[in-house]
């Protein structure tokens, strides 16, 4: 079982566990006990991004972290949700894409908290906008979803009838794991976001009040990552596919001031 983590950013220096990555202008600053990342000013020509990871050198069957688990994070962003750009957020995943080019790219796999800002639109949960303040699950590896693969091509243009897509993408969605559930609480004030990931569900708080449950769960294991970036996706039922940078009007943060990732004993 993996020790766990519990990390207040009381040192000058991050932890060894840590692994900070800076694209662009990003940059890290510790002080007062917090950890802020930083983006922008930024046109659409180029990436930035600000992050921490612990799976770096590893390759994904040695991530760290599976279910049963606890996280807990304190944050907050420096602007509401209508005035941040690109994506940010803390949680898990099996980092798809691997820049050290350790692993072949693999579909993806998450449990976080995860912000997207217009045009991001990832419009996987049936009645839950692509983008915005989120609690999300999506597992992109599942039986189910391989078994729809084939299936793929003539879905996207069945999901461009309303009616067709409410009555089917519920089977789609819980074939590729997904469960979203949007905030309303306010991103650039200090919260405290726990989730609990268990075998087959996870369940989402803030401020120790319960905010979704996901019946669904990715398998492990994953890292954990905390970033803000300035990029965007479209991947939408009805075949929408995209991908680019945002430009920021202005310096943007996201700042924790405690991690905490705690095994639990048990199975569910």
């Amino acid at each position: 079982m993996t020790a766990p983590i519990f990390e207040h950013f009381d040192q000058s220096t991050l932890q060894s566990h840590w692994q900070p990555l800076l694209i662009g202008n990003g940059h890290l600053k510790l002080h007062d006990s917090q950890l802020t990342f930083t983006v922008g000013p930024a046109t659409e020509d180029t990436y930035h991004d600000a992050q921490i990871y612990d799976y770096a050198h590893l390759r994904r069957r040695d991530y760290l972290w599976r279910p049963p688990l606890k996280m807990t994070v304190r944050a907050w962003a420096s602007h509401s949700v209508e005035e941040l750009h690109g994506t940010a957020g803390f949680g898990f995943w099996n980092q798809p894409f691997m820049p050290t080019g350790n692993d072949l790219p693999r579909l993806p796999r998450a449990v976080w908290f995860f912000f997207g800002s217009p045009p991001n639109n990832m419009a996987l949960a049936k009645d839950v906008p692509g983008y915005g303040w989120k609690a999300a699950t999506f597992d992109a590896q599942s039986l189910n979803f391989f078994a729809m693969l084939p299936l793929t091509p003539l879905g996207f243009l069945l999901m461009r009838s309303r009616a067709i897509y409410r009555r089917v993408w519920p089977i789609a969605q819980k074939a590729i794991g997904v469960s979203e559930k949007l905030l309303t609480v306010d991103i650039a004030t200090p919260h405290t976001y726990e989730l609990v990931w268990r075998q087959k569900s996870v369940d989402f708080s803030v401020d120790g009040e319960k905010v979704h449950h996901a019946p669904c769960a990715p398998r492990g294991p994953l890292g954990f990552i905390a970033w803000i970036d300035n990029q965007y996706a479209i991947v939408t039922p009805q075949g929408r596919l995209g991908f680019g940078f945002i430009p920021l009007p202005h310096e943007q943060s996201l700042t924790l001031d405690s991690i905490e990732i705690q095994p639990l004993e048990g199975t569910e």
